[in-house]
């Protein structure tokens, strides 16, 4: 048998799966004691979007080879970081008619403080080295096709080993609200591959 949990996109909706895993993982400590993590117990953990994000939170590893975070401080990450990553400021009216037609032609955020926030928490880890199988959907709008990002991928193909934020960001991306997101991986022949990317919702907002 093999265990799977699937965690949809939706932005500061990131929430509600971060109240359901931190009860589940609080029972799961209940009867395996309280070092007892949400990646212990799953084969495949899949997200997208918000869920990609919250996915790399449960399963990339810290300084003792652990989850970086527990399921219980999924939430306070978010109360602490979405007004930084969507900020708003007042406005009047034609500031804000101006904002407008901006955010027309051009995402409504710059997306720098998420850029900035999971490369300060995730530095270098790449997909090979998660605690536990992960797949995080994105979609490329260059090549206009899904791009799906799996441990297992990237075991096998070291251009598919991207950094874990990289792949966060790139799967955050929601058009209208942040740009997408580029970067480039390198195999050990020096061979490149670039990536566009945009949210994995364009593509499967449930993985």
């Amino acid at each position: 048998m093999v265990t799977v949990l699937s965690i949809d996109g939706g932005g500061i909706r990131g929430i509600i799966p971060g109240t359901l895993l931190g009860f589940l993982e609080s029972k799961l400590q209940e009867l395996d004691g309280p070092s007892a993590r949400i990646a212990d117990y799953f084969d495949i953990i899949a997200g997208t979007s918000t869920g990609g994000l919250v996915t790399t939170m449960l399963t990339a590893p810290n300084k003792d080879n652990r989850p970086l975070y527990a399921a219980k401080d999924i939430n306070e990450f978010y109360l602490e970081h979405s007004t930084k990553i969507f900020p708003h400021s007042r406005k009047n009216f034609v500031n804000s008619m101006t904002s407008f037609f901006g955010w027309v032609v051009r995402p409504k955020y710059d997306g720098k403080y998420l850029r900035s926030l999971t490369s300060r928490l995730l530095g270098n880890l790449t997909l090979t080295q998660t605690l536990t199988n992960v797949i995080i959907p994105t979609f490329d709008i260059k090549l206009l096709q899904p791009v799906i990002f799996s441990t297992n991928d990237a075991k096998l193909n070291d251009l598919k080993n991207a950094k874990l934020a990289d792949v966060c960001v790139g799967t955050s991306a929601a058009p209208t609200y942040l740009p997408a997101h580029y970067f480039e991986t390198k195999d050990a022949k020096g061979r490149t591959r670039n990536f566009n990317l945009i949210d994995g919702g364009v593509a499967a907002n449930n993985p």
